[in-house]
């Protein structure tokens, strides 16, 4: 371990959402607002809001401390995910990834990197299919997601219906059961409060 002065102590997480202290629980949430809002000034709809903090809940986080300051954080939610048609869909128990968050001042400098090789990580142990909706395709396409080609659905109170405007940003991430997934298939979630995907 290095001990010069300016060295990094980084200590990474993986935690079960049951088991967050509230303290902790309240920096990542702090975070995510923190980071949305600094990535988004320009676009305030895209800032972070209750809804998309709820969407991040439910799962396990994986933390990135250094010290004892929170500086980057990842949610990874459990939902069903239906790929193809309606009579030929398979249903898919998918990680949903949400709340990707670096702190400001500390963006570009890999941090963002180390949470996400070990989201992918608990990904392909726990889940059949990795998905996440982002603008920032270059960052996940480098760590070995994949843009979905398909058109894009929701079910809103039984009724399937289509979201063209989420097609470009919805990512993939194969799992040993979705090895040879077919890109181009449709791709369908339910919904929820706030956007959907």
């Amino acid at each position: 371990m290095d001990d010069s002065p300016g060295a990094l102590a980084l200590r990474l997480e993986v935690v079960d959402d049951v088991y967050l202290d509230d303290e902790v629980r309240a920096s990542a949430e702090a975070l995510c607002y923190l980071t949305f809002a600094h990535w988004y000034d320009d676009e305030p709809d895209e800032a972070f809001t209750v809804d998309d903090w709820q969407h991040t809940c439910g799962g396990v986080r994986v933390l990135l401390h250094d010290g004892a300051e929170l500086v980057a954080h990842a949610a990874i939610v459990p939902r069903a995910i239906d790929l193809g048609d309606d009579d030929s869909a398979h249903t898919y128990a998918a990680g949903y990834v949400e709340g990707v968050a670096v702190i400001p001042s500390r963006q570009h400098a890999g941090l963002g990197t180390i949470v996400l090789d070990v989201t992918n990580e608990a990904l392909r142990a726990g889940f059949e299919l990795g998905v996440l909706s982002t603008s920032l395709w270059s960052f996940y396409e480098r760590l070995g997601w994949e843009r979905w080609q398909g058109p894009s659905y929701v079910v809103r109170s039984g009724i399937r219906t289509r979201t063209a405007d989420e097609d470009h940003g919805l990512l993939v991430l194969r799992c040993d059961a979705t090895k040879h997934l077919e890109l181009t298939a449709a791709i369908t979630c339910q919904e929820r409060v706030g956007d959907d995907w």
